[in-house]
Order: structure tokens, then sequence, then C-alpha cells
């Protein structure tokens, strides 16, 4: 059932995802969604099988494109499907869905175009819910440096648990962004620069084996990759 109307829809950017998916998809509170749909980046394992025995609306890339690439085709898929609001639920279940409820009142509620899922607030529960200590101080470390360039007050930047209004994409071009990681902290410097209103609320951390991880070395491409494009921004150098 739509709240107030709206149309929700999950969206699931996936890769490698098949021992998490079901319980994920079990975890969604589906009296609040309208739609899911997953998105699978041409996947190695058996993602593309267990998704299509779900109900689900499955889209397959028949090559790679990355994080930032396919999450351009789930806002897509979303709103050619008639979604208000889009959630973007990882697959592999690090983060809880439980919290879907919280952030669409927020994002309705609030009138504001979108809503993170900040491990940080409570920077405690991070550490307990399993957080690698090297990730923990680089998160705040980059934060840090993201609030400082775009005059924000995050808590957290690289939160992967978002929702969005969907009308947030008639002004901000996501396809000119990176088909890669740093696609997130693009979207937030696109806000940011228009004033477009961005809410967090606390969300709890667990880290598992099964959960998908990013090492130590694409964490530090990422680590320059958000640096550079702030630096770009904040210099002018790139229309965002």
């Amino acid at each position: 059932m739509p709240y107030k109307g709206k149309r929700i829809a999950v969206v699931m950017p996936a890769y490698n995802a098949e021992k998490t998916l079901v319980a994920c998809y079990d975890a969604l509170p589906k009296e609040w969604v309208d739609d899911v749909i997953l998105v699978d980046d041409c996947s190695s394992d058996r993602t593309v099988e267990v998704a299509r025995t779900l109900p689900m609306t499955v889209e397959v890339h028949p090559r790679n494109r990355g994080y930032g690439g396919n999450q351009k085709t789930c806002y897509r898929l979303a709103r050619e499907r008639g979604a208000d609001i889009a959630v973007m639920v990882h697959p592999d279940h690090q983060y809880d869905p439980k919290f879907i409820p919280e952030m669409i009142k927020k994002l309705v509620n609030d009138d504001c175009s979108a809503v993170f899922g900040s491990r940080m607030m409570r920077r405690e529960n991070a550490l307990a819910g399993g957080m690698p200590r090297w990730k923990f101080v680089c998160n705040i470390g980059l934060t840090k440096i993201g609030n400082l360039a775009l005059g924000t007050a995050l808590t957290e930047f690289h939160s992967g648990f978002r929702a969005y209004d969907c009308r947030v994409f008639d002004e901000i071009d996501i396809e000119r962004n990176s088909d890669n990681f740093v696609f997130d902290t693009q979207i937030i410097i696109q806000l940011a620069s228009r004033d477009l209103k961005i809410v967090e609320i606390p969300i709890s951390t667990r880290y598992f084996d099964e959960a998908s991880q990013i090492g130590l070395l694409p964490s530090i491409r990422y680590g320059l990759g958000v640096v550079k494009n702030l630096l770009l921004y904040r210099l002018g150098l790139r229309r965002f």
C-alpha cells in the first residue's frame, strides 16, 4: 500500500548476490513497497536465476557496467515503472531493510530530496556491527573533507542505503556521473550544489562473510576519486 499516495520502488543493484538475495528480499517490508527491481551487473554466479524465482522485475546487463552504471539503470527503470520514490537496497543484505518505512516517512514528511541511512550517526554501533577500523577511520576523514568542500553537515558520505524522491532526477543528470563507486559522491555534490535537501537517519551496521566489501586497494582508489571530484567541484573545473 503506497504511503500518502506515493508509489514506492525498491531498487537492487546486484552483483554476485546469489547467497544473500533471498534473505534480503524476505526482509523487505512488503506493505511499504509497490515494486521491487533488481538489475544484475553481469554476475558470475546464480544471482539472475535466484532473482527470477522471486516476485520482482529483473534486468540483466550483458556486460559489467560498474556500481554507478548499475544504479543508472535502476533509477531509469523505477521512473519508467511510475515510481515516486526509489529506495536503493544492496542485495548483499549488509543494510537492514527494516529502516525503509522510516526513510520513506522522512522523505515525504520532511519535504526533502534524499534520505540516507547513516552508519556513523551513532559511531559506536558501526564498530559494534563489525565495520573494520580502517574503514571506520577513513569514513570519518573523507566525510569531513566532503562537508568542508560542500558546506554540508552529513555524518556519512559513503552509505549505500538511500531513498530518493524521483523528481530529483529531473534536476540532476546522473547519466553524466561515473559508472564506478564515486557515483554516490557525485550525487551528493549534485544535490548540495543545487541546495536540494538531504536528511539522514541512524541505521545499524552488519558486516559478515557473504556481504560484499571493497578491499584496501579499491578503497584507496575510491577515496582518491572522492577527493578528486570534490576538488574539481570546488575549483569549478567540472560541472556536476
